[in-house]
């Protein structure tokens, strides 16, 4: 809920999935779940908005396990709350159907990898591997996971029943074991991490300076 520009980033979040014609989302809670609520309501951005409780945090994939029920049947959106980007949903949806893929995730090519999510990606964009947070030595692609991801309800199935979980860490690398068709979303848009105090303070500076 803090603010770029003087809009919550979610919202940002919320705006690109109505462009994408969303017309539903629901919202993960765990920290200060009332001011999110409070702001948001029941409908915000032209979006629906349903929400989900964790007392416990379940991680990426533990999130949406949790509210299967929601999701399914059809293929649903995932996207991580604190990331702030300039990306087109509807065209990364659309790779997904023209590839027939169980999973198609956004990348995003970054220089420093050493704190993200490595993917190997084929020319013809399928995923090939995954590493979390590499060692220098372990680096072997600068794509990395941009936290914006398409998927087809039988994913859910692949999610343990207990305990956290993640898509990145824990899912994807599963499924592609199991040759499971996962693409890459190749981003040319823009991507703002804002995992620290330094990473907002540098966003805010960027959208202060754009036209």
């Amino acid at each position: 809920m803090i603010e770029i520009a003087g809009k919550p980033i979610l919202r940002y979040n919320l705006a690109l999935l109505a462009r994408a014609g969303v017309a539903e989302a629901v919202v993960n809670l765990h920290y200060r779940p009332e001011s999110i609520r409070g702001v948001l309501g029941t409908r915000s951005d032209g979006i629906d908005l349903t929400y989900a409780y964790e007392p416990e945090l379940l991680g990426t994939a533990g999130a949406a396990r949790n509210v299967a029920a929601f999701l399914r049947p059809g293929d649903f959106i995932v996207v991580y709350g604190d990331n702030l980007s300039t990306i087109d949903l509807a065209a990364l949806a659309s790779l997904h159907r023209e590839r027939d893929a169980d999973v198609t995730l956004a990348v995003f090519h970054r220089d420093d990898v050493g704190a993200s999510g490595i993917v190997g990606v084929e020319p013809g964009g399928r995923v090939t591997r995954f590493l979390e947070k590499p060692r220098e030595d372990e680096i072997f692609s600068h794509w990395v996971n941009a936290g914006y991801l398409v998927a087809k309800p039988h994913v859910l199935d692949d999610i343990p029943a207990e305990g956290p979980s993640d898509f990145g860490r824990d899912v994807l690398p599963g499924l592609l074991a199991r040759g499971a068709r996962i693409y890459g979303y190749r981003m040319n848009e823009r991507l703002w991490w804002i995992d620290s105090p330094a990473d907002y303070e540098r966003t805010v500076a960027e959208f202060e300076a754009s036209p």
